[in-house]
């Protein structure tokens, strides 16, 4: 009776995970974006593309961090064919840096609206094109109804969509499939080398639709997101000092 339990459970879950969108990736393709650990955070253990991520940036060095961050996610999505389009009221992404993260510039196709308004229905219209692989829009506010319109538009083209909100007055509720916030973290500099190090980011999961929030350390190394590795904190001996 137990077992049978169980598995009535199990049964309803991965309904429920299905009803929502959360639908296993076709066989023979990629099950994972590279996130490492991060990807344990979601339900069926799979980066959940064709739905809504809402990243969170309080301050210009937050912001300036989830646009790597974001460019990483794009670069590898756009492996699977498709273009991204990149919507704002005042861009102030450069886009030869985009080039660090192995994104050609020309393959973005930038839209600069003058209001939030035309940014939503211009994010909401390009959701529905299936042949693209992402697309971002910088907007401050969104309501629940206006998220749910893209919800809606992206459960048929299955484009996965980025809502970058910098400095938002609050958080509110929405359909967003998850909430992010990034935070830089100092490079690491190799021994004897000048320069700077890789791009490295402390990322906040803050909510996940049947998920679970966590925080994760990851840089981007050779066009891959990799843990960062802990230094060892250094053992002290005490020693006796010497009489004399």
């Amino acid at each position: 009776m137990l077992d049978t339990r169980k598995d009535i459970i199990s049964r309803l879950q991965k309904d429920i995970l299905l009803w929502q969108g959360f639908t296993p990736p076709p066989s023979g393709k990629p099950k994972d974006l590279g996130l490492g650990p991060i990807e344990a955070a979601f339900p069926n253990g799979v980066f959940p593309t064709g739905n809504i991520h809402e990243m969170m940036c309080t301050t210009p060095e937050q912001a300036a961090a989830t646009g790597g961050m974001m460019a990483g996610l794009i670069a590898i999505l756009m492996r699977r064919g498709g273009t991204c389009i990149w919507i704002s009221t005042s861009r102030k992404l450069f886009p030869p840096s985009l080039k660090a993260f192995n994104v050609e510039p020309d393959r973005i196709i930038f839209i600069d609206v003058a209001k939030e308004k035309d940014a939503l229905w211009a994010m909401e219209e390009a959701l529905k094109c299936e042949g693209l692989a992402a697309v971002v829009a910088e907007i401050k506010e969104i309501s629940f109804a206006q998220s749910r319109r893209l919800q809606l538009a992206v459960e048929g083209s299955k484009v996965t969509g980025f809502i970058l909100r910098n400095d938002p007055r609050k958080p509110g509720i929405n359909t967003c499939v998850a909430r992010w916030q990034v935070n830089p973290l100092p490079s690491k500099i190799e021994d004897g080398l000048p320069g700077i190090g890789y791009p490295c980011w402390q990322i906040d999961l803050l909510r996940v639709r049947n998920g679970n929030p966590g925080r994760w350390e990851l840089e981007w190394i050779d066009g891959c997101f990799v843990p960062v590795e802990k230094e060892e904190e250094p053992i002290y001996h005490l020693h006796e000092r010497k009489a004399g």
